[in-house]
This record gives C-alpha cells, sequence and structure tokens, in this order.
C-alpha cells in the first residue's frame, strides 16, 4: 500500500500477522522529512488497530535505512515555526513506536544517522546486516544531534555515545550490537530473513502479554529500582489475572501449544 505523499509501502507476512513497513525515498536516502515523518506515524497509528498483526518490521530500500532529517527543512529560510514542527514532529513518532501495542523491528541493512539512529534506537528490537553504520554526524554540519542523542544514551554507554555526538564516530555493525544498539547482526543477503524470523517467533506469543509487557518495560527502564520493583509487582498481578496468562501456564502443565485469545480479559 503506497503512501499519499512520500514513497513507503507495506509487505504482509506470516498470514497477514507482521508488516513490513519500507521506506523507499531513496533518492534522499529516506530522510525523515515532515511529511515522510507524517506518513510514517498514520501507517503506524493504523497497523496498531489491527487485531490480527502481531509485530512490525521497519526497513529502509536502497543503501541507507535513514540519513537523517531532510536537512533542507532545517534551513533557517523555513522558518523557526517549521523547524520546530519538523523536531515536534519527530520526538511524537519516536514516542509512538514505543507506545504501540505491537513490537517494532528495526531492519538496517546500511547507512543509519542522526534522526535515521534515533529512530533505529526508538525500536524494540534491532536486526542489521554486518555493514551497516551507525552515528550522528550533525555536529559536521554545525548542528549538535541533541534529540538524536536522546534515545541514543539509553540504548549505548554514555562514554560511546558522547563519543559518537562529540567526534562524528561512526559504529559498525559489531560495535553498535557490542555497545547494545543493536539486538542481530547477520550477513546483508540474510537480514530481511532475520528480522522476519524473529518477527515470527513474536507472533507465537499473545499480542495481549506483548502488549503490557513493552508497556511495562518502557514505563520502569528510567524509574528508580525500587519504583521499580513496586511497580513490577502490580503489573505481575494483574498479567496473572489475565485469560491468557492461566492458559499459558495451563499449557505449560499440560505439555501443549497454549491457544491466546490474544484479548485483555480477566477471568
Amino acid at each position: 500500500m503506497r503512501g499519499q505523499q512520500f514513497s513507503t509501502s507495506r509487505e504482509i507476512y506470516l498470514e497477514n500477522q507482521v508488516v513490513r513497513l519500507v521506506l523507499n525515498s531513496t533518492k534522499k536516502r529516506n530522510a525523515l522529512s515532515s511529511e515522510l515523518m507524517s506518513e510514517l506515524l498514520r501507517e503506524l497509528e493504523g497497523i496498531n488497530k489491527i487485531p490480527k498483526v502481531r509485530a512490525v518490521i521497519m526497513a529502509g530500500n536502497g543503501p541507507a535505512f535513514s540519513a537523517g532529517h531532510d536537512l533542507k527543512e532545517l534551513a533557517s529560510e523555513t522558518g523557526a515555526e517549521f523547524i520546530k514542527e519538523v523536531f515536534a514532529k519527530a520526538t511524537k513518532l519516536m514516542t509512538f513506536i514505543q507506545q504501540m501495542e505491537l513490537p517494532v523491528i528495526a531492519e538496517v541493512d546500511g547507512v543509519a544517522a542522526a534522526a535515521g539512529i534515533q529512530l533505529v534506537a526508538s525500536c524494540d528490537i534491532v536486526v542489521a546486516s554486518s555493514t551497516s553504520t551507525f552515528s550522528t554526524p550533525g555536529i559536521k554540519a554545525g548542528i549538535f544531534c541533541s534529540t538524536p542523542g536522546i534515545p541514543l544514551v539509553r540504548n549505548v554507554p554514555r562514554k560511546i555515545a558522547m563519543d559518537m555526538l562529540l567526534t562524528a564516530r561512526v559504529l559498525n555493525a559489531d560495535e553498535a550490537l557490542r555497545y547494545g544498539l543493536v539486538s542481530r547482526v547477520v550477513s546483508s543477503s540474510e537480514v530481511r530473513h532475520e528480522a522476519i524470523r524473529v518477527a515470527e517467533e513474536i507472533t507465537k506469543m499473545s499480542r495481549s502479554i506483548t502488549s503490557i509487557g513493552k508497556a511495562f518495560f518502557y514505563t520502569q527502564v528510567d524509574l528508580p529500582q525500587n519504583q521499580a520493583f513496586r511497580f513490577g509487582e502490580s503489573v505481575m498481578v494483574e498479567n496473572l489475572k489475565m485469560v491468557d496468562s492461566q492458559e499459558g501456564i495451563k499449557s505449560f502443565v499440560e505439555k501443549r501449544s497454549p491457544e491466546w485469545t490474544h484479548s485483555d480479559k480477566k477471568v
């Protein structure tokens, strides 16, 4: 399904349970323009409402996953209000990815730079090809990558993040894996297959359970440990009230596959 403004497409896998959302703005290296971010947000909001979908894969066509913001939009002649809207839209997009019920997998095969690395770091799982690179090069153009640095420093060690932000250091895929920005590294020929394989594993789980788990994870991650434990206790109690939780326990005891309802119904 084509976007109305910029080139994005949906691909459907595993009996409509997995949506692969592809950025096809190859001439601009999949730059996150204002219109493209609006398109992505609309697509993700729509996909999140489809009951049968269990996971989303986000990929970029061409040699770049995304090279970052469209710098032409950040020139002073576009006006301060427009520029403010661009960054607000980026924040809304990145925040929504982590607020979605569905897990979002970044499939990276190429360059992820500036806002592109922000998009990668905002996803739940990242599968990268061995030839992919990750950087925040804005400082070389007189722009400190402030907003890309926010999810970056929540994924990699602080000193690595500052090295990238201050020197435009480029991480290769193995370094990104070692520092925690990437979940898995495979060859370029295998990256799509691996992303789909990860999504397939997610389809075996209850959508309602992955949803509450994702919401819990991002809520607790910035809490002090004692508060996180208290919050976790309450979530576990509510989790165990759910029909799918009790079905999972019962199926384990009976040594059979669970029959999920994928609903948030309570027993």
